[in-house]
Parts: C-alpha cells; sequence; structure tokens
C-alpha cells in the first residue's frame, strides 16, 4: 500500500475518512519533524474536498485552492499530515456519532462514546495512531473528547490562533485545538502555533460551584489530580465562578452559539436542504427559532459575564474544576438521556466559550474504569503558562502516553 494510503490500513478505530483521505509530508526539518498528525475534515486541504461531517456538505463543496493556516504551518514545522480525521456533522455535538460516516472507537471505553464534534481526532491520538491531532473546539469539542479518551487536549485563546481555511460553526466561539498523549507533545505543539512565553501562576482557585454539578463518584476521582495541582501550585481557594447558577450562564451561550449558527449557515441550509441525523437534525430545527430579542439579552449578559471572569482571573489566577460532569456516556442512548448530558456538560464547558478563555484538559482521573478529566482555565492569553502547568504536573508514568 501507498505511504499516503498507509494510516487507512492501520485505521483499527474508525478514525479516519475514507471519503476524502489526504496525506501530506511534513518539511524535512522543524521542531515538528517526523511526528505525525491527523487534521479534523473541517480543515481545508488544498487540492480536496472538506466534508464537514456531511454527505451533503461534501456534495456542495469543491476543492479547496488553499490550505488551511493551522495545518500549512505544522506541515512548514515538519509535522506528517496522515490523514483527516471524521467529525460530527458541521461540527455540532458532543458525542461523536455520525449517522453518515460512523463513531469511531474510544481506544479507552469502547462501549462508549468518543465524544464530539473532533470525535476522530482524539480516538486517533488516543489510540496511537498518530502522535497529535487538530481538532476545533466551539462548545467544548476538544475538551470534552479528551477527558472521554484520557488524553491531553487544549482549547486555546479565542481569535489567537487562525480560524483561515476552517469551516465555521459558531465563529463568536470557534477555536482551532489539539490533543496529545503527553503534555510535552502539546507544548510543542503550542510552541508552533502559539510562540510565546509562559507567565508565573498565581492563585489557584477552586471552582466549587463547578464541582457541585459533577455526578456521585467523579469529584473523588478527580482528588488525587486536585491533590498534585495544589501541591505544585499551593492551597487551591473556594470561589463561586457563577452566582447565578452555572445553568445560567449555559442558556446564555446556547442562546448566542444558536444564533451565530443560524447567521452563519441558514443560507446553505435552506438551499441544499441536507439530510441531518437524528442529533443533529433538531438542533438544527431549534436554532432557527431563536428570537432578536433573546439575542440581545444574552449579549449584554455576555458582556457582564466576561467582566467578572477577567476580574476572578487576573494576576494569571488558574481556575480549576472537573471538564466534564462524568465520564463518557454509553453508545447510543436514548436521545433524552443524551441531551441531558450534553446540557450538564456545557454548563461547565460554558465557562471558557464566554469568556474566550484557554483551557486545558488533564488526563489524571479514572471513574468506574474510565477516563475523567481535571481542567485548569486562565485568562485570554495564558495558553502557554496553562500548557507549562501540565508540563510540570505530569506524572513520569505519563510521559509516554
Amino acid at each position: 500500500m501507498p505511504l499516503r494510503d498507509r494510516i487507512l490500513e492501520r485505521d483499527y478505530l474508525g478514525a479516519f475518512c475514507k471519503h476524502t483521505h489526504v496525506y501530506r509530508a511534513g518539511a524535512g526539518s522543524g521542531p515538528l519533524r517526523g511526528l505525525t498528525f491527523g487534521l479534523k475534515d473541517i480543515f481545508d486541504v488544498s487540492g480536496h474536498r472538506t466534508g464537514f461531517g456531511s454527505p451533503d456538505w461534501f456534495a456542495s463543496h469543491g476543492e479547496a485552492s488553499s490550505t488551511a493556516t493551522v495545518a500549512r504551518h505544522l506541515l512548514e514545522a515538519g509535522a506528517t499530515l496522515a490523514g483527516k480525521t471524521h467529525t460530527e456533522e458541521l461540527a455540532f455535538s458532543l458525542t461523536g456519532e455520525n449517522a453518515h460516516y460512523g463513531t469511531p472507537l474510544n481506544p479507552a471505553a469502547p462501549h462508549r462514546v468518543p465524544g464530539g464534534s473532533s470525535s476522530g481526532s482524539a480516538a486517533a491520538v488516543a489510540g496511537r495512531l498518530v502522535d497529535f491531532a487538530i481538532g476545533s473546539d466551539t462548545g467544548g469539542s476538544v475538551r470534552a473528547p479528551a477527558s472521554f479518551c484520557g488524553i491531553y487536549g487544549i482549547r486555546p485563546t479565542h481569535g489567537r490562533i487562525s480560524l483561515d481555511g476552517v469551516c465555521p460553526l459558531a465563529p463568536i466561539f470557534d477555536t482551532v485545538g489539539w490533543f496529545a498523549r503527553d503534555a510535552a507533545l502539546l507544548a510543542q505543539v503550542g510552541d508552533v502555533l502559539l510562540g510565546g512565553t509562559p507567565a508565573t501562576p498565581g492563585r489557584l482557585l477552586l471552582a466549587t460551584d463547578a464541582f457541585a454539578l459533577a455526578l456521585p463518584g467523579a469529584a473523588d476521582a478527580l482528588a488525587p489530580a486536585l491533590a498534585s495541582l495544589t501541591a505544585l501550585l499551593g492551597e487551591a481557594e473556594p470561589v463561586t465562578v457563577s452566582a447565578e447558577g452555572l445553568s445560567a450562564w449555559f442558556d446564555v451561550f446556547r442562546v448566542l452559539q444558536y444564533d451565530d449558527i443560524w447567521t452563519t449557515h441558514r443560507s446553505w441550509v435552506t438551499r441544499v436542504r441536507p439530510t441531518f441525523g437524528p442529533q443533529v437534525g433538531p438542533r438544527f430545527d431549534a436554532v432557527a427559532l431563536v428570537q432578536p430579542h433573546e439575542v440581545a439579552v444574552m449579549r449584554e449578559r455576555r458582556v457582564e459575564i466576561v467582566a467578572l471572569l477577567d476580574e476572578m482571573l487576573a494576576d494569571n489566577a488558574v481556575l480549576v474544576l472537573p471538564t466534564v460532569p462524568d465520564i463518557a456516556p454509553l453508545l447510543r442512548l436514548p436521545p433524552a438521556e443524551t441531551i441531558a448530558f450534553r446540557e450538564r456538560a456545557l454548563a461547565l464547558l460554558c465557562i471558557a466559550g464566554l469568556g474566550g478563555l484557554p483551557q486545558v484538559n488533564l488526563p489524571f482521573g479514572t471513574l468506574h474504569g474510565c477516563p475523567l478529566g481535571l481542567s485548569i482555565i486562565a485568562a485570554r492569553g495564558n495558553d502557554e503558562m496553562l500548557l507549562d502547568i501540565a508540563m510540570r504536573l505530569a506524572p513520569a508514568s505519563a510521559r509516554d502516553r
């Protein structure tokens, strides 16, 4: 089999796209030389179609004329693109179950979802098919799969990394993100894509309301990881992130995200009338129903939330919380159970989204034999500080996961 197709031969997880496969060798030199990566199928590669998790999108769009900035920078740094990885339809869900292309296997919990929408990227890294992988994170599409699959993942500061050549979901929240099995490589990719210097961490803040949303057993499972973090950064100061409740913050996020999705995709949806799967179809029905007066109110609320988070995270403070409230859901749950899990998870995941903040998943927890992540969040622009903390915190046994 030609070199360009070898990842498809090795892919025992269903993580890579066969319908839009692409291989690109990296430059002969650079900091990432000799490493391989997967690229979520929302990033353009010149001469190839971008599928965006939807056969109708694939059929209604031509070949890309240029390569996404992120992918180009990685190739120039020496990394080799092994292939495109699966995503959910239009990157709009958290489970990773694509009705058209199937669900990648979660190597850490085979009977549970890998998480979405960066499902293929997370599975490919967890299953050791590639060294690292690129995803995107709007509502949690890197952070949740990283927790579910037991790997590192970062959502960077909103707007810090170019989204040129990337299919949008909701641009006001969209970010590039990436996965790795060890913290050093996560930071090494960050050196290429971010290029800054880490600040010295300030106070450690414990998000008590976020931990209160974790399901029974989750907080206990994360206690050893939290102890390691406090040993590194000092005793954690308890804080309440949202006085009115994180579910209220999720409502703000939901309305603004839905409005932005409909603004972005209304023309294509009404023109093409795509066939969505049972998870994504109802969500697109819902985005069309958001009313302008709701959006106006939630925009004002977001301004207040951003100001509150800016004050809380001043002076290089670090906020710690569960990445998601529980381990990965079982495959093929009834819709009502999937919705309930998604809303619980988004009440935690919306914090960084609303604030435009960087967040790193630390894969240090286990519950019922399945991975469970602890997260650290910092002020906008403190991405490198979080990556440095992750490297300093990583147990020796996790450095070659």
